[in-house]
């Protein structure tokens, strides 16, 4: 018997000899008849559901986090709304869900736990003050289980039942420092009067499925003439704008923008006779027959030092335009026509509201109501 073994290995090895893919042929039996390879298989397979279930959950504890945040930067956070966010970003191997254990941080949504360090974990929060929320998601199939269930693994090892996989994710929002504005400016007492000091902003359109806002919110706006030191208002510092006012700011883009960055940004010498550029009156045009918000700086005073007039900076604002009366332009207000302004007075109609901008960066400065939104974790 042992003379047949040692004749048939030399014959074997003389085959794999021969032929190279003969050779890895009888390889690959002996790993698969050893049960290698499918263990590693199994392996592969598993561990490939382990990281499209913490990429899912990432992206679910993003989206959730992210739509939370943004209608806290409107006015009233909805973490109700963070479960249907999570969901659309879980696939068919959780049967289309996924859990959202829990939504914490600023604007009354409760304390969050500290980080552990944890891969699951958020970072730690924001310092005092920061307005953010956090998510956290977890497994979950349609059948309520909070197991991701193994594909091969079970049959590999006994009583596996499946991994618990989680994620977080953290999002800030707040006032940006610079923002690129249209080329029109409000004064700063007009905003404090207007929303008084940031606690009764209108509701933003479309309408619907907003409410209309009252008459009573429709601000009329004369063009300044310079300011008026010593007039102004309680909540700015002395030499304010007065409010009910705006002007001019210079058109840097030649499309009635204005990037603003820094303290202050510049004004066209004030002339009440002045009519915004033609580039500013297609944007007035196009947001009061649209309803849309145009995104304005509100300044403080205008330092005409040196000859070089310029707006003191507070902060950026939303503001819904419903009517206009200028030279040769104008509008009839939308939401009260009682405002119209007549013959030679020149007016800009509207109301503020709040609403998130399109821009990155740092989140510093007084919120006016024009927040940004920041993934952060």
């Amino acid at each position: 018997m042992r003379d047949l073994m040692a004749s048939l290995v030399r014959r074997i090895l003389r085959r794999l000899r021969s032929d190279e893919r003969g050779a890895i042929a009888v390889v690959v039996a002996v790993l698969i008849g050893s049960g290698v390879l499918t263990g590693m298989g199994a392996l592969v397979i598993d561990v490939g559901q382990l990281y499209q279930e913490r990429a899912e959950l990432q992206d679910g504890a993003d989206a959730a986090a992210l739509g939370v945040a943004k209608s806290c930067a409107l006015g009233a956070c909805a973490p109700t709304d963070a479960s249907q966010l999570a969901d659309a970003n879980a696939s068919s191997l959780t049967g289309g869900t996924m859990a959202v254990d829990l939504v914490c941080g600023s604007g009354g949504l409760g304390n969050c736990p500290p980080s552990t360090g944890k891969m699951t974990d958020c970072p730690q929060a924001p310092s005092a003050g920061t307005n953010f929320v956090e998510v956290y998601t977890s497994t979950e199939t349609a059948s309520g289980s909070t197991l991701l269930p193994p594909v091969f693994a079970r049959t590999l090892i006994g009583g596996y039942q499946g991994t618990d996989v989680g994620a977080c994710a953290q999002v800030e929002w707040g006032a940006p420092p610079d923002a690129t504005t249209v080329a029109i400016a409000i004064s700063a007492c007009e905003w404090d009067q207007a929303t008084q000091e940031g606690t009764a902003f209108q509701p933003a359109p479309p309408y619907p499925p907003d409410t209309v806002p009252a008459t009573s919110a429709d601000q009329v706006l004369t063009l300044t003439t310079g300011g008026n030191p010593g007039g102004g208002c309680p909540t700015e510092p002395a030499g304010a704008e007065d409010p009910s006012t705006f002007g001019w700011a210079v058109d840097e883009g030649g499309n009635c923008s204005l990037p603003v960055s820094g303290a202050t940004f510049p004004a066209i010498p004030p002339n009440p006779l002045e009519s915004p550029s033609p580039a500013c009156q297609e944007v007035l045009a196009n947001a009061q027959q649209s309803e849309t918000p145009i995104l304005v700086p509100v300044y403080v005073s205008l330092d005409n030092a040196a000859g070089d007039p310029r707006y003191v900076l507070r902060g950026f604002a939303d503001f819904v335009v419903t009517g206009y009366n200028m030279p040769g332009f104008d509008a009839s207000d939308w939401l009260d026509p009682a405002n119209n302004c007549p013959g030679a007075d020149y007016c800009l109609n509207g109301y503020f509201v709040q609403g998130v901008i399109p821009s990155t960066g740092a989140i510093a400065g007084a919120n006016l109501g024009a927040s940004i939104i920041e993934l952060t974790g």
